[in-house]
């Protein structure tokens, strides 16, 4: 199958959904209103619309209560997987509340657990998440890149192609060793054998 792409109500970013053939568009609450200001035509919208303000006039839309226990994004992202799709792309899921910041960072661990490939698409970052797993990046990457563990313990990780490299190296959740990274212009890859890490790019200023 194609990309599910996911529209929050927080910081879109500067890119852009381009949809192709297989391809899906959910908007979860406050993320229909950025869907019209930016001309996006999502298939479906979600929430409980507390954010929005109103219930939707779009011909595809599913109500829930405030009281609950997903939140509309986790809402979004179930009606996704429930459509057989394992490719996550999600904008409008940083910025704004911290608290929803880190509920959507959860929420891509429980992607990478169900074997499901997800990113997080922020103003000048990206957040991935991936469990006993490995992630690649192309040369044109620039930037820096972070690695946390999730966690308690990350046991096999390896970082290649990076400025500062580890192999088959421990990673704990209380000790930020792989903070502040670096590319360098060629093929990167970060690998985990036993547990799961959290994964930022940022751009340089």
């Amino acid at each position: 199958m194609g990309i599910c792409y996911i529209i929050g109500a927080g910081d879109f970013g500067s890119g852009t959904v381009a949809a192709s053939e297989g391809d899906y568009i959910i908007a979860g609450d406050g993320g229909y209103r950025l869907c019209k200001e930016r001309g996006i035509q999502p298939d479906l919208v979600v929430g409980d619309f507390d954010s929005l303000g109103y219930r939707p006039d779009h011909p595809n839309v599913r109500s829930f209560r405030p009281e609950k226990d997903f939140t509309d994004m986790h809402i979004a992202v179930k009606e996704g997987m429930a459509l057989g799709y394992k490719h996550f792309v999600i904008f409008g899921g940083t910025g704004g509340r911290l608290s929803h910041t880190m509920a959507n960072i959860q929420l891509l661990a429980e992607l990478a657990s169900e074997g499901c490939e997800a990113v997080l698409m922020g103003t000048n970052s990206r957040i991935f998440v991936i469990h006993n797993s490995k992630i690649s990046f192309e040369k044109e990457e620039e930037g820096y890149i972070s690695v946390f563990s999730l966690s308690d313990r990350s046991e096999g990780v390896s970082l290649r192609g990076l400025k500062y490299l580890l192999e088959d190296a421990v990673l704990t959740n209380i000790f930020p060793l792989g903070a502040s990274n670096e590319f360098l212009g060629e093929v990167s890859e970060i690998e985990v054998r036993d547990g799961t890490l959290l994964i930022i790019t940022e751009k340089k200023f």
